[in-house]
C-alpha cells in the first residue's frame, strides 16, 4: 500500500503533463474507421488509452463527445473509456457520392476544460446494386445501318462508391451486337451498343437482349434491363420543310394559347414512310415553356407570356419525323414586337428635404428616369407643375436635377408638395408620378410686429404695486428661435419721467405691471416705448408706443369746505334781516374736491337745523336761502348743519356748521359799501382767485390762512357798514402757488363767481366748477342770464 501511494502521485503528475502536451499539440486529430451498417453499440475506440488518461478520469472530468452537426451518432462510456456507435450509420445517407466520408467529432473535458479533435471515417460496404431507370428499352435500327455504328443505351446507377460502385456492362451473347463500357468525365460509366455486322430485316426483324450492369464488390452485385431492338425497313427519303427558316413577329402582349405560325414538311415516300410528325428539336427549357407544337398539324402556339424587355427574339429548331424514322430539320425565328406595357421608372439618387429661404438656386433632388420599352414606347417627357417655383434641368442622359427657380419665402409658404410626372410617348401613353415634400427652413428675415402701433391702457389710481395693467403683443412670421420674441422697456424721450419706478414688463409675454401705486392727482397720464426683439442672429426688433391713462378713484379725496371755515375759532355768523322774504340768500357753502370728473361733482344737503323748515340749501350750488318769510316769532339765533357729498363711488362727504343771526333794521341782502369801496368795485369788478394746493397738509394750512385773512377783512369792512361777514372783493396777489417747494404746481379747479344786484353791491355767487372741455349746462345758462358772471375763483 505504501508503494502504491508513492506511485499514484507520480502517475497523476505524468497524466497531467501528458494532457497538457496533448492539449498543446491538439492540432492533429485522432482518426478512427468504421464500416457502414455496423450495429449500434459497436466499439469504435478506447479513448482512455488513446488520450493517455487514467482509469475513471473521463468520468471524473465529465467528458463527453460532441459532433459537428449536433447529431449524437457517437456515445462515450465514461467508466470504461470506450467510444461506441449510438446508431447504425449509412454512408450513402451521410455523404452521398462524396468520398471519403468522414464524421468529425470532439471530445470535451469539463474540469479542467480540454478539447480533442477526432475523425471517424465511414467505410463503404457493397449494400447497393446497380439499377437501370427502366426495365425495358426499345431501340429502332434501320436495316441499312452499317457495322460499327454506336447506339447509346440508358445507363444504370449504383449508390455505392469506390470499388463497390458500377464498374462495367455486359450484353447477353449474340452475333450482331456487343456492348462497350464508356467512361464519362465525371467518373460515371455509360453503355454503348455496337453493331457488329449488317442487318437484314427480312432475316430477323427484332432482337431482345439483356444488358447487365456489374459493380466491383465481392461478390459483385448487378442489375439488368431488356433491350428490345426493332429493325426498321429502309426509308430512302427524309422529310423536308417547305420553308426554312420561318420568320414571324408576335406582339409581346399576345394572350396565352395564341397561334404563332404553322410549319409544314413533305416526304415523297409512300405509306408510313411518307407520314410526318412534328416536334421541337433540342429545345431549351425556356423554349419548351414558351412554345408548343402540334405533332400532327405543325401549328406552334404560345404557352407562356412574352416579355420584349427580357427576350426580344427566339430561334426555335423543329424536327419532322416520317414513319420510317427519318427526320428533317428546320428553324423558326420568332421576333417579339414591343408594346407599351411598361410605365416609366423614376429613381431618386439624392434628395434634400429642407431648403433655406432666401437662398439662390438650390438643388433639391437628383433623379434618373427609365422606360424598359423601345422606340416611341421608351421615349419619355419629364415635368412638374408650372405654378411652383422650381425647375427641372436635364443633366446627363436620363438624369434630371430639381432646383429652386428663385429664393423662397417661408413666411409665404413653408412647404411644397412637388409631383414629378414622367410620361412616355407610346400608345396608349403611360406615366409615373413621384411626390416630393420640400420644407422651407427659416432664416431671420422678419422683425417682430406689434399687434398695435399704439396701446392705450386705463387703470384706476391707488392701485396695488405689481398690478397687471395690460399687455403688448408682437408676433414674428419667422419660426423657431427666429420667432421667439423678447420684450423690453425702451428709454423714455423725457429723461425726467421715472419710468423704471413706474412700470415693468415681462420679457417673455409682454405683460405690463405697475411698480408702485399711481396718484391721479399727481400724474394723470404718461407714455413710453416698448421694444420687441427676436432671438435670431442677427436679432431684429421693432417698437410700439404705450399710453397709460390714470383713472381717478374716489377714495383718496373727500370734499373740502372752503367757506365757511371750520377751523375751531369763533364761527362766522351770517346776519339775516327779519324782513327777508322767502328765497333770501343767507350764505353760500363753497367746497371743492381734489378728484376729477364725476368724482368731483358736489351736491349739498341740509342735514339739521335749529328750526326745521325755515332754511333750505340748494343742492347744486350750496346756496343757503330762507324757505319762507321771517316773522317776529322766529328765534334770533339759528344753527345749520350742511352736508357736502361728491358723486363718486362710493360717495365721500364733509359737513359744515353755519350760524345765522336774525337782525332788525335793514332789508337789503347786503348794505352798500362805503363810497370809496363802491367806487373801487365799479372801477374793478370783483375777481377773486384762490389758488390752493390740496395735495399736502401745508397747502391746506396755507389755504386756511388765506381764507381766515379774507374773513377778517370782511368783518372789518362790514363792521364799518354795519353788515355781516363777506369775502374781499379784490384778487389775492397772484393765483398760482408753489406748495411743494420744488416748483411743482397742483391741479387747478375753477369756480365761476357772479356779482348779485349789479356792480354797486358786494354780493357774489359761486356757480358749479368748470372742468376742461366740460361745461355744465346750468352754469352756462346762469352766465348767459347774468352778465356780471365774468370772474372766477380758481382753486389748486
Amino acid at each position: 500500500m505504501e508503494t502504491l501511494e508513492r506511485i499514484q502521485p507520480n502517475r497523476q503528475v505524468m497524466a497531467f503533463i501528458l494532457m497538457v502536451l496533448l492539449f498543446q499539440a491538439g492540432s492533429e486529430p485522432m482518426r478512427y474507421s468504421v464500416m457502414e451498417e455496423t450495429e449500434s453499440g459497436s466499439f469504435v475506440a478506447h479513448l482512455t488509452k488513446d488520450l493517455g488518461l487514467g482509469i475513471g478520469e473521463l468520468a471524473a472530468r465529465s467528458a463527453r463527445v460532441v459532433s459537428d452537426d449536433d447529431k449524437q451518432r457517437l456515445q462515450l462510456d465514461r467508466q470504461t473509456g470506450d467510444l461506441l456507435l449510438r446508431e447504425k450509420l449509412d454512408r450513402e445517407e451521410l455523404c452521398g457520392p462524396v468520398e471519403p466520408c468522414v464524421l468529425h467529432f470532439q471530445v470535451f473535458l469539463e474540469t479542467p476544460v480540454q478539447f480533442f479533435e477526432g475523425e471517424l471515417s465511414i467505410q463503404d460496404v457493397n449494400d447497393h446494386s446497380p439499377v437501370f431507370p427502366t426495365r425495358e428499352m426499345l431501340l429502332k435500327i434501320l436495316e441499312n445501318s452499317q457495322p460499327g455504328t454506336l447506339f447509346p443505351l440508358k445507363p444504370a446507377q449504383d449508390l455505392d462508391v469506390g470499388s463497390n460502385s458500377l464498374q462495367k456492362y455486359t450484353l447477353s451473347p449474340n452475333s450482331h451486337f456487343h456492348v462497350l463500357t464508356r467512361n464519362h468525365s465525371e467518373g460515371k460509366k455509360y453503355p454503348d451498343l455496337v453493331q457488329d455486322k449488317a442487318l437484314d430485316r427480312e432475316e430477323q426483324s427484332e432482337f431482345s437482349l439483356t444488358l447487365m450492369a456489374l459493380d466491383g464488390g465481392s461478390p459483385p452485385k448487378s442489375g439488368t434491363m431488356t433491350v428490345r431492338i426493332v429493325i426498321i425497313d429502309v426509308n430512302d427519303n427524309a422529310p423536308e420543310f417547305v420553308h426554312t427558316p420561318y420568320k414571324v413577329q408576335v406582339l409581346e402582349n399576345s394572350p396565352l394559347g395564341s397561334p404563332v405560325l404553322s410549319v409544314s414538311a413533305r416526304d415523297i415516300d409512300a405509306g408510313n414512310f411518307g407520314s410526318v410528325s412534328y416536334s421541337l428539336f433540342q429545345a431549351s427549357d425556356e423554349i419548351k415553356q414558351t412554345f408548343s407544337i402540334n405533332e400532327v398539324t405543325g401549328e406552334i402556339r404560345l404557352t407562356k407570356k412574352l416579355d420584349f424587355e427580357q427576350i426580344k427574339s427566339y430561334h426555335v429548331e423543329i424536327e419532322a419525323i416520317d414513319g420510317g424514322g427519318l427526320s428533317g430539320k428546320g428553324s423558326v425565328v420568332i421576333d417579339v414586337v414591343d408594346v407599351n406595357d411598361n410605365a416609366p421608372e423614376l429613381t431618386i439618387t439624392s434628395l434634400t428635404n429642407s431648403v433655406p429661404e432666401n437662398a439662390p438656386e438650390t438643388v433639391v433632388s437628383v433623379f434618373r428616369i427609365r422606360d424598359r420599352d423601345s422606340g416611341d414606347n421608351g421615349k419619355m417627357i419629364c415635368s412638374i407643375p408650372e405654378d411652383l417655383p422650381f425647375l427641372l434641368k436635364p443633366t446627363f442622359k436620363n438624369f434630371y436635377t430639381l432646383v429652386t427657380e428663385s429664393p423662397l419665402d417661408r413666411e409665404s409658404r413653408a412647404e411644397y408638395n412637388i409631383t414629378i410626372t414622367v410620361t412616355d410617348l407610346g400608345t396608349p401613353r403611360l406615366k409615373t408620378q413621384h411626390n416630393l415634400t420640400v420644407t422651407v427652413s427659416d432664416v431671420n428675415d422678419n422683425a417682430p410686429t406689434f399687434s398695435q402701433t399704439t396701446y392705450t391702457l386705463r387703470v384706476r389710481e391707488n392701485n396695488s404695486p405689481a398690478l397687471h395693467i395690460g399687455s403688448v403683443s408682437a408676433t414674428d412670421r419667422d419660426s423657431g428661435a427666429n420667432a421667439q420674441v423678447t420684450y423690453s422697456l425702451l428709454p423714455p424721450h423725457d429723461p425726467q419721467l421715472p419710468l423704471g419706478s413706474l412700470v415693468s414688463i415681462n420679457a417673455d409675454n409682454g405683460q405690463l405691471f405697475a411698480l408702485r401705486s399711481l396718484d391721479f392727482e399727481a400724474l394723470q397720464a404718461f407714455e413710453f416705448r416698448v421694444g420687441a426683439a427676436d432671438r435670431g442672429s442677427p436679432a431684429l426688433s421693432s417698437q410700439a408706443l404705450v399710453r397709460v391713462l390714470v383713472a381717478d378713484a374716489n377714495d383718496d379725496n373727500a370734499p373740502f369746505v372752503l367757506y365757511p371755515l371750520q377751523n375751531g375759532s369763533a364761527p362766522c355768523t351770517e346776519l339775516v334781516p327779519r324782513a327777508a322774504e322767502a328765497g333770501y340768500l343767507v350764505a353760500k357753502v363753497v367746497a371743492v374736491d381734489g378728484d376729477s370728473g364725476q368724482n368731483a361733482w358736489l351736491s349739498y344737503q341740509l342735514l339739521k337745523a335749529t328750526e326745521p323748515g325755515l332754511f333750505g340749501v340748494w343742492a347744486h350750488n350750496g346756496e343757503v336761502r330762507t324757505a319762507r318769510p321771517l316773522s317776529e316769532r322766529d328765534a334770533v339765533k339759528h344753527r345749520l348743519l350742511v352736508l357736502v357729498r361728491d358723486h363718486g363711488e362710493p360717495p365721500l362727504s364733509a359737513s359744515v356748521t353755519l350760524h345765522v343771526l336774525l337782525v332788525d333794521g335793514f332789508s337789503q341782502p347786503y348794505l352798500p359799501l362805503p363810497d370809496a369801496a363802491a367806487a373801487e368795485a365799479r372801477a374793478d369788478p370783483l375777481t377773486v382767485y384762490l389758488v390752493v394746493a390740496l395735495a399736502s397738509v401745508s397747502s391746506l394750512f396755507l389755504f386756511s390762512v388765506l381764507v381766515f385773512v379774507a374773513v377778517r377783512l370782511c368783518r372789518r369792512r362790514r363792521a364799518a357798514s354795519g353788515g355781516g361777514c363777506s369775502v374781499p372783493e379784490g384778487p389775492f396777489p397772484g393765483h398760482l402757488v408753489d406748495v411743494s417747494g420744488a416748483g411743482t404746481l397742483s391741479h387747478s379747479y375753477q369756480y365761476e363767481v357772479c356779482l348779485r344786484g349789479g356792480s354797486g353791491t358786494g354780493e357774489f355767487k359761486f356757480l358749479k366748477p368748470i372742468f376742461p372741455n366740460l361745461l355744465i349746462e346750468d352754469t352756462e345758462r346762469e352766465i348767459q342770464d347774468n352778465p356780471n358772471c365774468r370772474n372766477s375763483f380758481e382753486f389748486s
